[in-house]
This record gives C-alpha cells, sequence and structure tokens, in this order.
C-alpha cells in the first residue's frame, strides 16, 4: 500500500478518522509508504576531470571562507576579469564576493572555449555562467559602438541563447539575468523567456531563456519560411545547456539533436563565409538537409511535466512535419572555424558509460574545459544527516517528528523565515502527506505536476516569501533556488542516486548549513547502507547504484557470499 491509499478512502471512512494525533497506531497503519519501484540505477562513475579545479580545491582549504563556498578573500569580481559596471551590479544584488566554482569558471567562460561546469547544488552556477557572458556582450556592444568590428560574425547581433528543461527554471534564469542592473535602474541586458504561454517576445533579447520544445516550435511551426531562423541562428554566439544530464538524455535528446545539429551548420557556413570572403546565407543551401538526412529526431507532440520535474510546453506543439532526419550527433564534428561557445551546466554528470551525459560530452567537445566542484556527487559538510527507518507502524509518527523538528529548528532571523522541503515520489503520496499534516494542524504548500503552471508558480513564491511547510515531488528538487531551506525531509526515499543528490541539494545551499531527513523502509535499506557507506569514505554517492537492473539482488548476493566465512569463524 501506498501514503496515497488515504486519498482513495471512501470519504465516509476518511471523515470518521480520528485526528492523526491522537489515532491508535491500527488506523495509522492505514497511511503506508509505497512498495519500492524498480530503481534506475546509474553507473558507477569517476569524478570528472578537474582541469579548472586545482585551484578551487586549494582555495577551499587555505581561504578565510573555510565554509568551502566563498572564493578566497583575495579574489573579487574585478580580479576574474569583470568590468566595475557589473560587478556594482552583482554588488547591487548582495553578491559581494564570488563562490568557488564561479572563481573556477569565468575566466575560461571569458575564453572562446567550450566549458563544461559540474558542481554541486546551491554552488553559484547560474551565476557563474550568467556574469561572463553578459561581461562579453557588453564588450562586444562597446566594441561595435567603436567601430572597430569589421568581419561579418561582428556585423551581426550578439544572443545568448540559454536552454533549461522546464518553464519554472527558464523563468528563474530570466529573473536572475534582469536583476543584474546598470545606474539607471536597468537591466544590463535583457533577458525573456520561450516557454510555456510565452510567445516569441517583441523586442529582441540579449539573452533568451528556451525549452528545446518551444524554441523549435517557434522557429519551424510559426515560422515555416525561414524569415526568422536564418537570422536568429547567426546571432547566437554563446550556447548554455542548464540541467546538461537532464537535456542530453532522454525525452530531450531528440530535440537538443536537432538544434545541435542547426547551430553547428551555421557555424560551418559562416567560418565558409569568412573564408570567400562574402556571407553564405543559411536559407536555401541544400547542405543543411544533407546533414540532417538519415535518421529522424523527433520532437514531443505533446509536452507536459512528469514526476522528475519536467515541465515542457503544452500551448504550442511541435509537428514532426518540420522534424528533419540527422545523421549520428555523436560524431567527432569536421574541422572549421569556431564562431559560437557552448557552456554546459549540472550538478549530477556521471561519466562512466558511453549513453551517460559526461560520456557524450567528452565525445562531442572533447577540447572542452571541465570544471568539477569540490563536493560534485558527495556529502556536503554543511549538512546534518538524520537517517530513520520506519515501519507501517511507526512511518506517520516518525514523518510528523521529522516536520515538527524542523520547524523547531533555530534559524537565522536575517535569512527570514524557516522553510521545510518534504519529498514524495507521487503526486498521490504529496497529497496524502499534505492531508496528514493539515490534520495536526501543519500548514503546507503543495507542489507538483497535478497543479497548474499558475498554482505552482503562486505556491512556490509564497513559500519563498512566507516559508513554511512545501510537500512536493521531484519536480522541485532539481535547480528551482529558493534560498535559506533549512530542512530537507525524505518521506519517501529517492529512486535513484540523481534524485537524491537533488533533493537534499535543496538545502545548505550558498555557504549556509542545513539538515536532511531521510525515512527509508526495510525495502530501502541495502541502498541507504551503500549510500551512507560512499558518504563515510568521501566517494561519490553515485558510485552506491550499479548499472545492473537490481543491485539490491546484487548486494544480497554478496552477503550470501559471506555467509559461509561468517558461519566457519
Amino acid at each position: 500500500m501506498a501514503l496515497s491509499h488515504l486519498r482513495h478512502a471512501p470519504l465516509a471512512l476518511r471523515l470518521a478518522l480520528p485526528s492523526i494525533a491522537c489515532s491508535s497506531p491500527a488506523t495509522r497503519r492505514l497511511l503506508l509508504f509505497a512498495p519500492a519501484r524498480p530503481w534506475r540505477l546509474l553507473s558507477t562513475a569517476s569524478k570528472p576531470r578537474s582541469l579548472a579545479t586545482a585551484a578551487a580545491a586549494e582555495a577551499d582549504s587555505t581561504s578565510a571562507g573555510a565554509d568551502g563556498f566563498f572564493a578566497e578573500d583575495s579574489t573579487s569580481w574585478k580580479s576574474l576579469g569583470i568590468s566595475d559596471r557589473l560587478a556594482s551590479a552583482l554588488h547591487g544584488t548582495g553578491l559581494e564576493r564570488p563562490s568557488l566554482v564561479q572563481a573556477a569558471c569565468i575566466p575560461h567562460v571569458l575564453t572562446a572555449n567550450d566549458v563544461i561546469v559540474a558542481a554541486e547544488t546551491g554552488s553559484g552556477k547560474t551565476h557563474g555562467y550568467l556574469v561572463p557572458l553578459i561581461e562579453k556582450l557588453c564588450t562586444k556592444s562597446s566594441s561595435t559602438e567603436d567601430g572597430d568590428s569589421e568581419n561579418i560574425a561582428a556585423r551581426t547581433d550578439n544572443i545568448v541563447l540559454v536552454f533549461c528543461p522546464n518553464v519554472m527554471l527558464c523563468e528563474q534564469v530570466v529573473s536572475m539575468a534582469n536583476s543584474l542592473l546598470d545606474v539607471s535602474g536597468e537591466p544590463l541586458k535583457r533577458a525573456a523567456a520561450v516557454c510555456g504561454p510565452k510567445g516569441w517576445p517583441a523586442v529582441r533579447p540579449d539573452i533568451l531563456v528556451a525549452t528545446p520544445a518551444a524554441l523549435l516550435n517557434y522557429l519551424f511551426d510559426y515560422d515555416p519560411e525561414r524569415r526568422r531562423r536564418e537570422k536568429f541562428l547567426r546571432s547566437v554566439k554563446y550556447i548554455v545547456f542548464d540541467e546538461a544530464d537532464m537535456l542530453l538524455c532522454g525525452s530531450f535528446e531528440n530535440q537538443i539533436i536537432r538544434l545541435i545539429h542547426m547551430l553547428r551548420f551555421d557555424e560551418k557556413l559562416l567560418s565558409r563565409a569568412e573564408d570567400s570572403g562574402k556571407e553564405v546565407p543559411l536559407e536555401g543551401s541544400d547542405e543543411y538537409h544533407e546533414d540532417s538526412g538519415s535518421e529522424s529526431a523527433e520532437v514531443s507532440d505533446i509536452d507536459d511535466e512528469n514526476e522528475d520535474g519536467h515541465i515542457q510546453d503544452g500551448a504550442v506543439k511541435a509537428k514532426n512535419a518540420h522534424v528533419g532526419a540527422r545523421r549520428d550527433w555523436r560524431r567527432v564534428r569536421k574541422v572549421y572555424r569556431r564562431s559560437k561557445q557552448y557552456v554546459f551546466v549540472a550538478a549530477t554528470l556521471p561519466q562512466s558509460g558511453k549513453k551517460t551525459a559526461g560520456g557524450v560530452l567528452k565525445r562531442m567537445f572533447p577540447s572542452a574545459v571541465w570544471v568539477s566542484g569540490a563536493y560534485l556527487h558527495c556529502h556536503n559538510p554543511r549538512l546534518e544527516r538524520r537517517w530513520i527507518e520506519v515501519t507501517t507502524d511507526t512511518q506517520v509518527d516518525a514523518l510528523l517528528d521529522a516536520v515538527k523538528y524542523g520547524l523547531k529548528s533555530e534559524v537565522d532571523p536575517e535569512l527570514g523565515p524557516n522553510r521545510t522541503m518534504v519529498f514524495t515520489n507521487t503526486v498521490d503520496a504529496a497529497n496524502s502527506v499534505s492531508d496528514i499534516l493539515r490534520r495536526v494542524g501543519i500548514p503546507c504548500i503543495l507542489y507538483h505536476r497535478e497543479s497548474s503552471l499558475e498554482e505552482r508558480t503562486a505556491n512556490l513564491q509564497s513559500f519563498r516569501e512566507n516559508g513554511g511547510v512545501l510537500v512536493c515531488t521531484d519536480a522541485a528538487a532539481r535547480g528551482l533556488d529558493v534560498p535559506n531551506v533549512s530542512h530537507v525531509i525524505q518521506a519517501e526515499f529517492a529512486a535513484c542516486a540523481v534524485d537524491f543528490l537533488h533533493r537534499v541539494g535543496r538545502t545548505a545551499r550558498a555557504g549556509q548549513s542545513g539538515i536532511v531527513t531521510s525515512l527509508y523502509t526495510d525495502a530501502n535499506r541495502d541502498l541507504v547502507r551503500a549510500v551512507r557507506q560512499a558518504e563515510e569514505l568521501a566517494q561519490p554517492v553515485e558510485r552506491a547504484f550499479s548499472r545492473k537492473r537490481s543491485f539490491r539482488n546484487k548486494l544480497k548476493k554478496q552477503a550470501r557470499l559471506l555467509e559461509p566465512a561468517t558461519l566457519l569463524s
């Protein structure tokens, strides 16, 4: 039975149930956790290459900011190559100093290198790519105004294109970019989103943030004659893939393949144009169709959010009529003069195996600079961990105790109200947990895929402003930046290592401390033991999850092999 059992009970029975606070164990036995689902197991992965992390690691151990978040005192925005104008805008938002991850990645993004940033949640990755890209836009604007740019690449506008897997993340990135203001109170560079109900912006933004499906829709279905497409592709100079592991795998893969093909082909055309001294337009070129004409790349007809929090765009429909075909997108690209920069950002980026996101990036972008966070896939020392094994008789009491524990925890008044996030694996379980909390007088806010986008936005804003308890699925686990969450509770243990890392990453962000309480059942025991062992040995948590279909069977087999030795002893 599942926590959702209460939701499906007859109405008369639900009304007859006494308050949870005074109900008997027999009554509480109705409210059970869902049986263990098949585990989505990840491959054992080594830590990404730390080409730009050596300095960060050294600073982590020697800087005055011993909390492992801020860079050393001698590192400033200016020392990283950021102009006084942008540094002043950062100070205006309260960002006085760069974080370790920002100090490591900003100098590389300021160059023309492709950059892969793999760092733990809450380490400042979004500003890590926004700040240097806005700096580059400001610099190019100044040079164009001075009239010192004569080549074809410089004569076009420069746009930063940011891909995010869902609407909420798009809106969040836009808000962060538009909060960097100049002395007049206007954004240094204007950002806009193309996602969900939002159409193509009336005024061309400097930073366009979009979901993959929405951008394809507006480039093809709403512009079949390519009037917008050609100019747009030529203008895009910087492409960011936020939550890259999600975008490069699963339901987004074919959409990203299509977009990368288009962007790379424009680079080839521009390289050819510069060599010949005259512009070669994308429109009407047969080579594009040949280069993308052997295998189908599908775009979802209907975009929705699934249990992992993928919110895509139901307001527009991508029709397969405009979807061309492709060759193997993982092949090493031909040599040509580069005119675009690619930046990939992720909090989880497993590398072992050709089909993992890290493995794909190593083949697609072999010369890219990797920046790894100090705690990537590892235990964050600022976290207090609480592990509680529960049974059908104790799980509700344990959940209530955990919520009350978090609400009673002392919080720095300067950080605002107390905030607790309670994670479940399904929407039904989230609804049941909400019922349980409200029955004992604990107000809570719901956040899951079955709520409308307007409800999710309003509930998230209320949680940010007023605090309290947010009961949610993994729709709230990835990327959403809610400041100063003091306590995360796993009412149901995460289904895989990636979900686990993103859930616990909602707290202890930006140098703050936090608490994580994980409730688990006997079915989860072997997996929890493996995760805890990885943390104790300071190993990446993802190594606790095998690629084999049944990790628990593997552990039990190992235990059986040890039994004869135990008996002999």
